[in-house]
Parts: structure tokens; sequence; C-alpha cells
């Protein structure tokens, strides 16, 4: 697996100045394109996208300090305007490209290489369970990506929620756990680099069909799922066990995940220094 990371990234460094296809990575790393980018930017701290990016940038940087018009790079590295470059390599270096020509101000973006980083030797605890069809019935709203701490939107979502709302969500739940769902999808694409929103619900798990308006449903279809018990102070356990989700244990095992929603629920005991919770993550088998 780092072997195919650090040759789709010898292949991104030969292609800067080319469009760079969803498929092309798909085949090099031998993952959906999907399921990859997730990955690297849980490993990376950044998008692919940033990072092809701010490696275009770091290029353009050179060429403009070795006398290249700003022109003839704008174009070469794939903006569709001067002043969309001017824009963006302002926002990478804090200098437009003409200050860079004129004073030789130098600013770099290395290339990436992946190797094997041995720590901790902490194992995760984690089950592969097939699920049939079921839905998910609750109440939603567009809220802000954060990856650290409560999020106040979410906190907001679910005060919003009336007696009548829980009551209702309450006789259709017939699904394990049993417990309210956090469930995450539509994500913007800046998600892994916690920028824009992504939808987020609150409900239960069932399989029955909601008859209530004033509800929600949301299906999720037949799938299997990786599932990650964890345990300890809420919501920093559950935060720092997706982390090494992605991070760790994705590029060490046999699956890769699926489009379908996020899920996690928590079991609140009245205190947040050990609560339990588990995160659902829908995932295939790489081929």
């Amino acid at each position: 697996m780092l072997q195919k990371f650090n040759h789709l990234m010898d292949y991104i460094e030969a292609h800067l100045t080319e469009d760079i296809s969803g498929k092309e990575i798909s085949k090099i790393v031998g993952l959906s394109d999907y399921h990859f980018k997730r990955m690297f930017s849980y490993m990376a701290g950044m998008s692919l996208n940033e990072y092809i990016k701010n490696r275009r940038l770091s290029a353009a940087n050179v060429e403009l300090i070795n006398g290249a018009k700003v022109t003839d790079i704008a174009y070469k590295y794939r903006y569709q305007s001067i002043e969309g470059f001017s824009r963006a390599f302002r926002e990478w270096s804090g200098f437009l490209p003409s200050e860079v020509t004129r004073n030789k101000i130098q600013k770099s973006f290395p290339k990436f290489s992946f190797y094997i980083d041995i720590r901790g030797g902490i194992s995760m605890e984690f089950k592969i369970e097939k699920k049939e069809k079921f839905h998910i019935v609750g109440v939603s709203k567009r809220v802000p990506i954060q990856f650290e701490g409560e999020n106040q939107a979410i906190i907001e979502l679910a005060k919003s929620i009336t007696e009548q709302q829980r009551n209702e969500m309450h006789q259709l739940a017939d699904v394990y756990p049993h417990y309210v769902l956090n469930v995450s999808y539509d994500f913007d694409d800046g998600y892994l680099e916690e920028k824009g929103h992504l939808t987020h619900m609150i409900g239960f798990a069932t399989t029955k069909e909601n008859p209530f308006a004033d509800l929600e449903q949301l299906t999720i279809e037949a799938s299997l799922w990786a599932i990650f018990p964890n345990q300890g102070p809420f919501p920093t356990t559950l935060q720092e066990t997706t982390a090494k989700i992605y991070s760790e244990w994705l590029p060490s095992s046999d699956y890769e995940i699926t489009n379908l929603p996020g899920i996690s629920f928590t079991k609140h005991n009245g205190t947040s220094d050990n609560v339990y919770s588990e995160i659902w993550m829908p995932v295939k088998e790489k081929k």
C-alpha cells in the first residue's frame, strides 16, 4: 500500500501541469477514488486536492523566481485566469506573484513521501458485520464541519427535538442499538480540511416506514459495516478513534469505505468522563 501511495506521489509530480483524474488515481492505488481521498486526508492532514494545489503553487513559485511570466505560469498550472491564480497564490504564500518575481521571495511545499511509522502498539477493537437495509428516522440540518470538541450546531439540533418527535421516534425504533444515532452524510468537498458543512441527522434505526410528517427518513442500503467500540472521555475518545480508523486501520486492513453515511451512537451515563460509544463505518472488501 505504501509503495502504491508513493507511486501516486511520483505520478502527481510528473503531471502537475495536467488534469489528474480520479480514475487514474484509483488505477494507481488500487482503491476507489472516494475511499482513497478520505484515507489520504486523515493520513496527510489535508485533502488530495489541497496537496496537488500546494505542489502546483510551490512549483510555480520556483518558476516565477527564475523569471517566468505570470500569465504563462497561471495557465500552465491549470488556472482559468490570471486573477484566479494570483488570488490562490497570495492565499498560499502571503504574496502576489509579481512581488515574488520582483523580490525573489521563496516559499516551498515539499513532495509527500509515505513510510511506516511504528507507534504505541495499541490494538483497535472492531468487528465486521453485515446489516440488511434499514431506515433512520429523525431530524437533520446542515452543520459546520468540526473535528474536535462539541459541535454547537449539533447540540442546538438535539435541543430542537420536541417531546412529540421523541415519542414518535421511540415508537418506530426496532433495530439495534435502540439508542439515539448520530448520522453524517453529504459532506462538502473541504470536509477533511475541516471546511464547509455536512448534513447531520439525529434519530433511531428502524425497519418500518416513517408515517410521521414531522420526522425525516433516511434509507441505509444493505452493507458490510466495520464497527469500532470505544470507551473514554466524550467526545475526545470518539474523535480520536475516528482519526485512527482512517490513518491506521484502513491502510492496513482488507477493506475500503463505501459511499454511505457514517453512523455513531453514545450511551450517556450522566458523566462525560467514561462514555461508551460505537462508530459504524460502511465498508467493502478490497478487490
